[in-house]
Parts: structure tokens; C-alpha cells; sequence
């Protein structure tokens, strides 16, 4: 073959692989559609490798990114696919650089038999070796079923458009992007490719490249100090993206940046927190302290329903050495306050607003308590019992249990209106940009089974 065609030859193969969708998939995910490939040409079957990989900056943030390619056998899992996907993690680990990981594919290469086996280990083990070096964020964008799944569900946020599937079985039952959402697999559901895509973007932009580094600080518009949600007066404009939205609903997760910071916010939306809620915000936590990204907690909860998942969070607050800062902003007591406020949750401050309760106990066990018979003796001559036991409660709770007493007691730094929370939070935040915590020599603790 001449010089001439050799160099035909390779251009026809350039645009072959460029008409794909893989390769669509990554041009739309890096700046200017730029990037390197790796193992551009790996053959796989008589053809091209299933997958497309390659190495490209996000808003000037270097990234490696894979996108399996579904208009080359299908994307199916093979062992050439899976030695290109291997590489890309080789490569982040030398580096220090994020991975995006694109899943559009009908399964594995079944010609290849037990190979198949070792092609998916080697994808499962690279993948888990990373989880907390780098932050890896797997996109859905097409079917992903069977052990495919659980590679991807591997990540740590898992990013979803609406018509994209993901199953563990292999019949692809309970794989909508709906019901992945609604399970709390799914972090973030997007209408389509593109926004999916885009959402991978705005998540870049915050995450640190590796544990070692720290979170972008990329310029945001002010807080929207006017808000009723509270969450909107302390971040950033722009910033915020949520996490679960459709799972666990009586906790909210979302990542965002506090004047240039990068956060994780966690806020109890109901007094009672179900099992859901708080494996949701555990897993936030111990997303956010694997990078050392400080974590904001904002309190308003009596109690926990499920005593399991509620050790499972306290173990998260407790084991995180990032910065941690909540703010009491309603009621905390008993176990609530300790696990996500107090001495639990190991917190470095704890703000609380001016009308803030604070307790070991319920309002009402704290009240019959320590009023004694004086609590039994208001109800005694009482024509509306409930009424009156509900306003001595009250009053009780108005006179004792108070952010006041907590702060005169050392259980709260300082007391704050809602208007100062921004302002305070990015002040505790300058406070603790240098934390450093020496933790025991251990592999891991136990309490998340």
C-alpha cells in the first residue's frame, strides 16, 4: 500500500469513528469538542473497539472520559473494550484526574464466553480501586443492564437522561430513569442527552480533580439573599445542583459553592427522618470527606424513624474529617442534634438561629421531667386537656429549651438571625480551609452494612 493511501486509509478511518456516537458524545462533553484519544484504533471482533476514550478539558479542568459505542456492536462489553477502559483509569490514577464514564450498551460479547468474565473484574476492580481518588461520575445514556450496571452504579454520581436504562437484571425490569431515581440509584435525572451532559459539566466545575487537591472556585452570582428557601440565601447563585431530589424527600442533598467554596449541603426538610432520608445524607457526607469538601448541615428535626439507617449516618458525621458546619435553624434534639450537630457529629461549629430549640429530649419528655408534678397539676382543672397541655409544652419549650440555654452551656458557638447565616458560614468556612485531622490507623470502620 503507497504512502498515499496509507494516508487515505487513515483519514476514512478518523471520520468512520467520528460519525459514531460515542465520539458525538464526547466532543459535546469537552471544551471545544477537543481531546486526545487513547487506543484510538483498538480492534475488537474484526472491528473497532466498542468504546471510544479519550483525555480533554472541561472549563480548563482536565478530565478522562470513556463513552461506550453503541453503533459498533452494539457497545457490548468485550475484552478489548474493557483493556481501553482500564487504560483510562491507569491514566487518572497517574494523573489525579477525574473520570466520566458514558454507558450505552446491549450487554457483553457473548462469542468471547468465560473472557467476559475477566473483561468486566478488571473494569469492576480498576473502577473500585479509584472510588475516592478521583471523583467519578457515570452517565446513562442509553440501556445498561447486568453486571454493566453495577460498574456504573460504582460511580459517585450516577447521571441519568430520561429515556435511559439501568438495570442490574438483564431483562432491563425497573431500569426508567424514573424508577432509578425514585430508589435513590440515580442522583440526577436529565430530560436528554444533552442536558445530561451539560449537568456533567456544572459538576466538574466544583469537584476537586483528586483527594489531594482542592475544589475549583470558579466565579458564581450572588446569593439570592431574598429567597424562602434557605438553601438559595447561603449558596451561590448558579451554583446549587441537587442530588436524590426523588428519593429520601424528608432530607435535600445538593452540591454548591459558598462565595467560590464548593460544599455539600445537607437539609432536613421534616421533623421525622426515614431511613431513605438519612442514607441519603450519609452518603453525601462521606462523598463530600472523601475530597475534603466541607459539609453545611442545616438542622429543623425531633427525630429518627429507622434506627439502622440512623447509625449509618451518625458513623458518616462521625468518621468525616472535612470541615463541617451546621446551623440549627429550627428544633435538634436528642439523637438528632448529637448525630448532625453536637458532639455526634463532631461538628467544628454549630450555629444556631435566635429562635432555635435545643434539647436531649422532646419538648414534651423534657417538660413532664423537669416540672415534675407542677406539669400534671396545669391539666388537673384544665376544660380543653390538649389545649392546655399543648401551650404548657409551649412555654416550656419558649423558657428552657432555647438556643440561649445551648450556647450558655457550650452546645452552640454562636447564635445567629437568618439574615447572617451566609455571611457567618463563609467566615467559618475561612476559619477551617486549613483543617487537618489525624485519624487511627484502621482500613475502615464497620457501620455502613
Amino acid at each position: 500500500m503507497s504512502v498515499q493511501n496509507k494516508t487515505e486509509s487513515l483519514l476514512s478511518a478518523r471520520e468512520e469513528m467520528k460519525a459514531t456516537s460515542a465520539y458525538s458524545r464526547l466532543s459535546k462533553l469537552f471544551d471545544d469538542g477537543i481531546f486526545t484519544e487513547i487506543d484510538a484504533f483498538s480492534g475488537s471482533a474484526g472491528g473497532y473497539a466498542e468504546v471510544a476514550a479519550g483525555r480533554g478539558n472541561i472549563l480548563g479542568i482536565g478530565v478522562y472520559a470513556f463513552a461506550q459505542n453503541s453503533d459498533i456492536s452494539g457497545g457490548a462489553m468485550s475484552k478489548a473494550q474493557a483493556a481501553k477502559i482500564k487504560k483510562v483509569y491507569e491514566l487518572a490514577v497517574k494523573t489525579g484526574s477525574p473520570v466520566i464514564a458514558m454507558y450505552d450498551s446491549i450487554g457483553g460479547r457473548l462469542s468471547e464466553e468465560t473472557d467476559l468474565l475477566g473483561a468486566y473484574g478488571d473494569v469492576l476492580r480498576s473502577s473500585g480501586n479509584l472510588s475516592g481518588v478521583v471523583p467519578q461520575i457515570s452517565v446513562i445514556l442509553g440501556k445498561c443492564y447486568g453486571t454493566q450496571a453495577l460498574i456504573a452504579v460504582n460511580g459517585d454520581i450516577v447521571v441519568m437522561s430520561e429515556k435511559a436504562e439501568l438495570s442490574l437484571a438483564t431483562d432491563g425490569s425497573n431500569a426508567s430513569a424514573k424508577e432509578n431515581a425514585e430508589s435513590g440509584v440515580a442522583q440526577i435525572v436529565a430530560k436528554d442527552e444533552d442536558e445530561a451532559i451539560q449537568k456533567v459539566r456544572e459538576l466538574i466545575s466544583l469537584l476537586p480533580s483528586n483527594n489531594l487537591d482542592y475544589a475549583g472556585t470558579l466565579e458564581f452570582d450572588e446569593a439570592d439573599e431574598a429567597s424562602d428557601d434557605v438553601i438559595k440565601t447561603i449558596a451561590d447563585g448558579g451554583s446549587i445542583i441537587e442530588l436524590q431530589a426523588d428519593f429520601g424527600k424528608c432530607v435535600r442533598t445538593v452540591i454548591a459553592s459558598v462565595e467560590g467554596t464548593t460544599v455539600g449541603i445537607v437539609k432536613t426538610e421534616k421533623k421525622e427522618l426515614c431511613a431513605a432520608g438519612c442514607d441519603k445524607a450519609a452518603r453525601l457526607v462521606r462523598f463530600c470527606d472523601a475530597f475534603n469538601i466541607p459539609v453545611i448541615t442545616l438542622v429543623d428535626a425531633e427525630k429518627f424513624k429507622c434506627i439502622k439507617s440512623a447509625a449509618k449516618l451518625t458513623g458518616a458525621y462521625a468518621e468525616a474529617t472535612a470541615p463541617k458546619i451546621s446551623v440549627v435553624t429550627g428544633d435538634a434534639y436528642g439523637a438528632v442534634y448529637i448525630a448532625m450537630a453536637g458532639t455526634g457529629a463532631a461538628a467544628d461549629v454549630t450555629f444556631a438561629w435566635a429562635d432555635a430549640s435545643i434539647s436531649a429530649l422532646t419538648p414534651e419528655a423534657a417538660a413532664v421531667i423537669e416540672l415534675g408534678d407542677d406539669f400534671g397539676g396545669a391539666l388537673k382543672n384544665a376544660t380543653d386537656v390538649k389545649a392546655e397541655k399543648e401551650k404548657v409544652i409551649a412555654q416550656f419549650k419558649s423558657e428552657k429549651l432555647t438556643a440561649m440555654k445551648a450556647a450558655e452551656n457550650g452546645y452552640v458557638q454562636d447564635i445567629i438571625l437568618p439574615s447572617e447565616t451566609r455571611m457567618k458560614i463563609i467566615a467559618a468556612l475561612d476559619m477551617l480551609s486549613d483543617k487537618r485531622v489525624s485519624t487511627l490507623p484502621k482500613k475502615h470502620n464497620n457501620l455502613y452494612i
